[in-house]
């Protein structure tokens, strides 16, 4: 694995951002529908401004490699990350992951995840987050409905 570092989301990285999120197999692993380059930049917009929302950009030797995120879903507190496609495989969403549970210290954090994504259910699981639930979850504009790991994290 390669060294990683994370820090704060500036707007200059919010290209790359986008980039990322518009890896073909990214999406289809997330089972989510890219967003337009407007979508992407008007929620960034809010979220950079949004002081209940943490999050870092994933830096290996001095690229932009991914985000990492805690927000408010459904209530609660939780995580969500991704990497790009080029870097899959070597335990940097692993290690970014474990690397923003140093920093964010709320608990208990939850994540959702598709059932069919079993590389980023093996990073929670890795990161020490259990399965509490498995339910189909509701189609939106970005989402298609699937079926969902919904996962906990309480230490």
């Amino acid at each position: 694995m390669r060294p990683i570092q994370l820090r704060r989301v500036t707007p200059s990285d919010l290209q790359v951002l986008f980039a990322i999120e518009s890896e073909a197999q990214g999406n289809a692993m997330a089972v989510v529908r890219p967003r337009s380059e407007t979508e992407f930049m008007e929620q960034w917009s809010h979220d950079l401004s949004n002081d209940e929302i943490a999050t870092r950009v994933i830096v290996v030797q001095d690229r932009v490699a991914g985000v990492v995120s805690r927000f408010r879903l459904d209530g609660r507190d939780a995580i969500g990350y991704r990497v790009t496609e080029s870097l899959w495989g070597q335990g940097i969403a692993t290690e970014a992951v474990r690397l923003f549970l140093d920093e964010i210290l709320d608990r208990p954090l939850w994540a959702r995840v598709a059932s069919s994504n079993k590389a980023s259910i093996r990073v929670l699981e890795k990161c020490g987050f259990g399965l509490v639930q498995l339910c189909e979850s509701v189609e939106s504009l970005r989402y298609p409905a699937c079926k969902e790991h919904v996962m906990r994290l309480d230490a």
